[in-house]
């Protein structure tokens, strides 16, 4: 194994090139909270905000160290990927094409093309990823281009494996993890960082988080093989993926499913929303997803040990952030929707207003289609600051006869609806 330790290192001098070694910070916050030394290597703090750049740049160095005349490469991606891709395009002053969705956001667009410069070409095709990343793959085989992989291949793993390589340099001689927390979309991250720390024989116990909308890496190790979701939730879209890499799994399959933990959208929303608030730190939801997994360890399990997660990324748009708002009040239940059947008669939404505690805030009031002559549903939304105040509001609602039904948790009306 040391010969990939050497192909990481050389990876390693490459990327020293364009940018230092990203921090690995004790957070003296999350330290104090769960009893443990929480070291966070800060992704997010890259050129381009993500650890992406490290793949992409090993593939062209490696590329261009088989074949010094390719000029032409390309890739498919409307995320972190394209961003590291054309940074690295603008780096070594080689030709790329990007092709993304039509449907991807301009905030994107704008700082691929930023990034890339005069050698980054973005094209928009198809109103779905899988249209596109066809488009690329035809495209690169018509221009006899270079295909860079978001996550699955060898040149690809190697480079995010440099993440490893830092985190051991910078904790320092004979210390070591005992918990290093991954997030995993593809699998290129984990797959780097697990095989380099298997190579210098450094033992630490790896958890790999997932969003709970897109478990294929949980599923596929259950299943001995590949497992390709038929359907996910795309809110964690910097690991939101279908399928892992065919040879990420070939490095992570003798974990066992175990070592997975699943993270609830929601519940990672108020995790992003506290790391705003208390520490000034903007993730995006995938580089939030190894913080939010803290919440699922007994307190004993984390006591007095040293942890690491790994924080993949920062490319938040700040237009989602009321989305991420309403799904962390909601997570904490500190929000809820309902649907009320008042009778039509003048006064009664004065009486109905008149439960309400003097904590309790109207956030959104809505007429539905009327139901009878004498009576007519209202969507109702109420925040409040304390959760319990819910239950007593529910219990004003019984006493008074009121009809109602709470849809804050129902996903199909909540889509529908809210």
């Amino acid at each position: 194994m040391t010969g990939f330790v050497d192909k990481v290192a050389a990876a390693a001098q490459e990327i020293r090139a364009i940018f230092p070694q990203t921090p690995l910070q004790k957070n003296e916050y999350l330290s104090r909270k769960y009893g443990a030394r929480i070291f966070l290597k800060r992704e997010d703090l890259s050129p381009v905000r993500s650890y992406k750049i490290r793949g992409a740049l090993n593939f062209f160095r490696k590329a261009l160290i088989l074949d010094g005349s390719a000029d032409l490469f390309v890739c498919a991606s409307a995320g972190n990927h394209a961003q590291g891709f054309a940074f690295v395009c603008q780096h070594f002053k080689r030709k790329g094409v990007v092709f993304m969705p039509v449907t991807t956001p301009q905030q994107k667009i704008n700082k691929t093309r930023m990034f890339g410069g005069e050698f980054v070409e973005i094209r928009l095709v198809g109103d779905f990823f899988d249209d596109c990343y066809q488009a690329a793959l035809d495209f690169t085989k018509s221009a006899g281009a270079h295909m860079v992989p978001p996550f699955d291949h060898k040149n690809i793993i190697e480079g995010q494996a440099t993440v490893a390589q830092e985190i051991v340099e910078q904790l320092g001689p004979g210390r070591v993890p005992d918990i290093v927390l991954l997030p995993v979309g593809g699998g290129g991250l984990a797959a780097g960082v697990t095989q380099y720390f298997q190579a210098i024989d450094q033992a630490s116990q790896f958890i790999f988080c997932e969003p709970a909308g897109a478990p294929s890496f949980m599923r596929s190790l259950a299943a001995g093989k590949r497992v390709k979701l038929s359907l996910m939730d795309n809110f964690v879209d910097g690991a939101a993926v279908g399928e892992i890499g065919r040879e990420n799994f070939q490095l992570l399959k003798g974990f066992g499913p175990e070592t997975c933990r699943l993270v609830p959208e929601n519940r990672l929303c108020a995790t992003m929303i506290e790391m705003l608030n208390v520490e000034g730190v903007v993730l995006e939801p995938a580089g939030a997803l190894t913080i939010d997994v803290l919440k699922d360890f007994a307190k004993k399990d984390l006591r007095g040990k040293t942890v690491v997660a790994v924080v993949s990324g920062g490319n938040f748009d700040f237009e989602r952030l009321p989305d991420v708002k309403e799904r962390a009040l909601r997570f904490e239940g500190l929000k809820k929707y309902f649907i009320i059947r008042l009778p039509q008669r003048p006064g009664a939404l004065r009486d109905f207003l008149e439960m309400l505690g003097p904590d309790d805030d109207i956030a959104r009031f809505e007429y539905l289609k009327k139901s009878a002559r004498n009576f007519g549903s209202v969507l109702i939304g109420i925040e409040t600051k304390d959760r319990r105040n819910f239950t007593t509001l529910k219990a004003r609602f019984d006493a008074e006869g009121i009809q109602y039904q709470d849809i804050s948790d129902d996903e199909t009306l909540a889509n529908f609806i809210i």
